[in-house]
């Protein structure tokens, strides 16, 4: 490589590391402009201008100490020149004059608070459910509204629509940007939990760009989590998501390689796990269960499950039987394609490829996700039927939308029966 090459693949991974700055720093700021500006729109205006200033300014003067100060900043005067460009009302023009404040002025917990409220605002039960989800995956979790729509199954056009339409509701309902009262959690707590999740969801599994995880999103979402279970301390969902977040984040050192490459769980280093985080959790799971012993809670059950792998010593002294039994449970609870395939893979692992292959094919509305056409592959490559398995392994890189996973796919393809 010359070193012409060399400094472009320089340039190219500094741009990469940046545009990873911006994105996880911005939701942030975004949240923080809804709350100050009172206008949804505005607010994401500004920070896409700002943005687009930092991308202009910072590789020529360095990433700045602190960013997310410099692009609140930032994103303030923006705000204050588009609101007044529009010629707002004379008071809101008024308020926005505010928005110059800096940012040392203010506590740096309210920004934390702000994300927080941003959930809230989108879980407001006079939303419909998808327009809460939708609106909360474009807006915390920084998707496109094409990841959005592939993500919820509907056309991009469909979901923009819905999107836009959610946020002009949020608006004409007045809809408070606060956390709301105690006796209001309850009737949001599912939604809230279900876009934490989601939002844990993108930075343990990335859906796209070349990095397999993105752990300070995970981070960020096992400390919203932590919030919600602060906020309602014995509801059995607020306790389970906290457990099944921390279980899961526990293993983040142990999932990527030092090439960036993902690491199977069969292959991870144990030792490199967060193991008090592991103890905390089990805990909280013991604490869930005791909550709610008639019905069990989703994130409870999930997060049983996930214990029973935390618990293990290696692979092969998993407890598959309890992971399977406890997948039942699930199933009388949350019913879903993605649980079926997570009990088939563990069926595959108690029982055999052949069985696991089986209990794959059944599950229905999978047909173009790359994790059930990943897991056909694997099973099977484990059953020796190369040409089928090279196949699947074709259709599950087709299908695959980030980079670092299609490239482990790509390695595993090339090497029959290593799972």
């Amino acid at each position: 490589m010359t070193e012409l090459d060399d400094n472009r693949h320089a340039g190219h991974a500094g741009h990469a590391a940046l545009v990873r700055v911006l994105r996880d720093e911005g939701r942030r700021v975004l949240a923080t402009l809804i709350r100050t500006v009172g206008d949804w729109q505005v607010a994401e205006d500004a920070v896409a201008d700002a943005v687009e200033r930092a991308l202009a300014t910072w590789p020529r003067t360095g990433v700045p100490e602190q960013p997310r100060a410099w692009l609140i900043v930032t994103a303030r005067r923006c705000a204050v020149d588009r609101l007044r460009r529009e010629h707002r009302r004379a008071e809101k023009e008024a308020s926005a004059v505010e928005l110059l404040l800096p940012p040392e002025d203010r506590d740096a917990d309210t920004i934390d608070d702000d994300l927080l409220r941003l959930v809230f605002t989108c879980c407001h039960p006079a939303l419909e459910p998808a327009a809460q989800v939708a609106l909360a995956l474009r807006t915390l979790c920084g998707l496109t509204t094409e990841e959005v729509a592939r993500a919820l199954l509907v056309g991009e056009a469909t979901m923009s629509k819905r999107i836009t339409r959610t946020k002009q509701k949020i608006a004409r309902a007045a809809i408070p940007y606060r956390v709301p009262a105690a006796h209001e959690l309850p009737d949001r707590l599912l939604a809230v939990a279900a876009t934490v999740y989601f939002l844990f969801n993108e930075g343990y599994s990335a859906t796209s760009g070349d990095v397999p995880l993105r752990a300070e999103l995970a981070t960020e979402a096992v400390r919203l989590a932590r919030l919600v279970h602060d906020l309602l301390p014995d509801e059995p969902t607020a306790i389970g998501l906290l457990a099944l977040l921390l279980l899961q984040h526990s293993r983040r050192d142990a999932r990527v390689d030092a090439e960036g490459r993902p690491v199977l769980l069969a292959d991870q280093d144990r030792d490199r796990w967060h193991h008090d985080e592991v103890v905390e959790a089990v805990a909280l799971v013991g604490r869930g269960l005791r909550r709610c012993p008639d019905r069990p809670d989703p994130y409870v059950v999930q997060a049983a499950i996930a214990a029973c792998h935390a618990l293990a010593p290696s692979t092969e002294a998993t407890d598959w039987d309890a992971v399977v039994s406890w997948y039942d449970v699930l199933l009388t609870v949350r019913d879903g394609p993605v649980e079926r395939l997570n009990r088939a893979v563990a069926i595959g692992e108690r029982d055999g490829p052949a069985a696991g292959l089986a209990a794959v094919d059944v599950v229905e509305g999978l047909d173009h996700y790359a994790p059930w056409l990943a897991a056909r592959a694997v099973l099977l490559s484990r059953l020796g039927r190369t040409g089928e398995a090279d196949v699947a392994f074709g259709l599950a890189i087709d299908a695959e939308s980030n980079a670092a996973r299609r490239d482990d796919l790509r390695r595993r393809r090339r090497r029959p029966g290593v799972t």
